[in-house]
């Protein structure tokens, strides 16, 4: 199977490293086409008012001045000169749940790949301190194992969060919701040297509702979180009232 990668951390992350690593291990073609630098946070956004350009690094990662959408954009509809089967984004240095996954560069990744008909996958290592990637990736390995052995009908795109644990120590996979945060902490200010105030975006917040089905739960658990994500907006339980708004 032909796995596209990317992520949001940049070609150069050991996330990205290792994920390239297992999957070419496991017998997959890796293709990896990632941001120069670290993107993340960039969530879907797609550069417009410039040019892109690829370059190689001399292990055969291919990297973009633009967005990690840019990228997954760029090789499934010009770089590529076939489809490939999957896109894979990630691993992440940190964990995307809850409200983390509308800003996420991982995530967007592999939403483009979703968007273009492509079945796609969002990897995090849900903590900062990044010990065990190697757990990932072989959730990673699995996961596209059981892509070739079954594909799941229709569009496809999951949001996977792994316990930075040992593979030995994970109690499992679950199959989630997408849990919510608290509202972010408060903009930092500082002045630099120049007596200019700059401001700095707030860390997110804390868990606020972290219940059993959550993906914030069941990494607190040690089990990997799978949350099949959708992209349609429209709050439909809503459109009625609107029509009666605006014709009373």
């Amino acid at each position: 199977m032909h796995i596209l990668l990317s992520n949001d951390d940049g070609y150069f992350a050991p996330g990205l490293a290792a994920l390239a690593e297992a999957l070419a291990g496991a017998g997959h073609r890796v293709t990896v086409v990632a941001p120069e630098r670290d993107r993340s946070g960039a969530s879907n956004s797609l550069t417009l008012d410039r040019p892109l350009m690829v370059r190689q690094t001399p292990g055969g990662f291919h990297y973009v001045n633009g967005t990690p959408t840019d990228c997954v954009h760029l090789a499934v509809t010009g770089l590529l000169p076939e489809l490939p089967d999957m896109v894979m984004s990630g691993i992440n240095h940190g964990a995307n749940m809850g409200d983390d996954t509308v800003y996420s560069g991982t995530v967007a990744a592999a939403t483009e790949g979703f968007l273009l008909g492509i079945p796609s996958v969002a990897l995090s290592l849900a903590n900062l301190d990044r010990e065990h990637f190697q757990t990932a990736a072989q959730v990673a390995v699995d996961l596209a194992g059981r892509f070739v052995a079954d594909a799941l009908e229709g569009p496809v795109l999951l949001n996977v969060n792994v316990p930075d644990v040992p593979a030995s120590e994970l109690q499992g996979i679950e199959v989630t919701r997408l849990g919510r945060r608290h509202k972010a902490q408060d903009t930092v200010k500082t002045v630099n040297p120049r007596n200019q105030t700059m401001y700095w975006v707030g860390a997110a917040g804390a868990a606020q509702d972290a219940g059993p089905g959550t993906d914030f739960h069941a990494v607190a658990h040690g089990r990997v979180s799978i949350t099949p994500l959708q992209l349609d907006l429209t709050r439909y339980g809503q459109m009625d009232t609107v029509k009666q708004w605006l014709n009373p």
